[in-house]
């Protein structure tokens, strides 16, 4: 009869990760988190300045549950974490956010229909409005339109993983790090996990370890990429690139691609991206721990600042490059391949997947205890492409 290590163990200690062990501690789960590296680390996509909180996801119907679902435990997570504001404000600000884009688009239009169908609150902006209330944002076509969303907010990445991670500890989780899981192997009952010089049972797996999924469990329609995050100074003092003046945003140009970003909170500059349409925006092995930055990284980006955003330098102050995985459809990967009992797979998350690790881990905790989830989340069976 198996002696087993943990009822279940969690692979991977990003934010996906890390919020499924916090949930599954909470609900009295003996549960054991494994990270190859220290979690926070720069390999994969847990890092980098912030990521924007939208509720009135206009992607899928079934991800406006989940949004709303996360932001109340980013809230929750904050109060807990801290108990003071100034802690709430460095892991998770409820300061709204911007969507710009045609009226039919997929952005800013996707995000009304969506906000008007789930009784999201939003406010609209007509393109000249637009120009008058946000002036950084140039060119914008008499076609395009703004969608406010008060309930959106920020995550920093680095605060929230460390707050998730203390409160799993303190819910009675156990953390391994600098421990690399080399093979994941089926056993009656459950699965054996192999590392470096031993070996770990568990009657679950939840493998959630970003870049390195496909690698852990083949057969999943992911593709791992190479992705730069860029930060711009500004060309004056005090001209307007403020949280508050230029606010997180996506916008949707006219030629299909995403111009994201949002202003300068911590002095590092005004961060800025163009969300999977750069040349250096490629297919990677997240083996090749190669970080270095080149022009590619940036220029496709610094091209559109005159036009776009001016008032910005157009050579970048800084750029991190991050490792990430992304579904082809665009959405997560999360559940049970095939239908086996022993193993789950939470991963696709993209640039934008981090603000919703709460919802994940939660739904995570769901699959693992059998509970009947609040909302579906079919859609996202890894067996959906077949």
């Amino acid at each position: 009869m198996t002696r087993w290590d943990a009822e279940t163990a969690v692979v991977g200690l990003g934010t996906w990760g890390a919020a499924a062990v916090w949930r599954l501690a909470s609900r009295g789960v003996d549960v054991v988190g494994l990270e190859r590296f220290t979690p926070g680390h720069a390999l994969g996509s847990s890092h980098g300045g912030s990521r924007l909180l939208r509720v009135a996801r206009p992607e899928h119907p079934g991800l406006v549950p989940l949004a709303r679902r996360s932001r109340e435990l980013w809230e929750e997570l904050a109060d807990a974490g801290r108990g003071n504001r100034a802690g709430r404000e460095c892991v998770f600000s409820a300061c709204g956010g911007l969507v710009i884009g045609p009226e039919n688009g997929r952005v800013a239009g996707g995000t009304l229909r969506a906000a008007r169908t789930h009784g999201v609150p939003v406010r609209t902006f007509t393109a000249s409005a637009l120009r008058f209330r946000y002036p950084r944002h140039t060119g914008i076509p008499r076609h395009h339109m703004g969608v406010w969303e008060p309930s959106a907010g920020v995550v920093r990445p680095e605060p929230a993983l460390r707050a998730t991670l203390a409160l799993a500890q303190r819910a009675g989780a156990r953390t391994v790090t600098d421990s690399r899981v080399t093979r994941v192997e089926p056993i009656p009952g459950g699965v054996r996990l192999h590392l470096a010089h031993h070996c770990l049972t568990a009657r679950q797996v939840v493998l959630a370890a970003g870049a390195w999924l496909p690698t852990l469990f083949p057969g999943l329609s992911l593709q791992t990429v190479r992705a730069p995050l860029s930060w711009f100074r500004e060309l004056e003092a005090d001209s307007g690139f403020g949280p508050e003046s230029f606010p997180s945003f996506r916008r949707e140009l006219d030629d299909g691609r995403i111009l994201w970003g949002g202003g300068d909170r911590d002095g590092h500059g005004v961060g800025l991206g163009l969300y999977d349409a750069m040349a250096a925006v490629k297919p990677s092995d997240p083996e090749d721990t190669d970080r270095s930055v080149v022009a590619e990284d940036w220029s496709d980006l610094s091209r559109l600042l005159p036009a776009k955003v001016p008032g910005l330098e157009t050579v970048p102050a800084r750029v991190a490059v991050i490792t990430r995985t992304r579904a082809a459809d665009g959405l997560y990967v999360l559940g049970r391949p095939g239908g086996d009992p022993r193993v789950i797979v939470a991963g696709g998350a993209g640039l934008h997947g981090l603000a919703q690790a709460p919802g994940i881990g939660e739904a995570v905790a769901d699959l693992v205890t059998g509970t009947p989830s609040a909302a579906p989340l079919d859609f996202l069976s890894p067996d959906r492409f077949g």
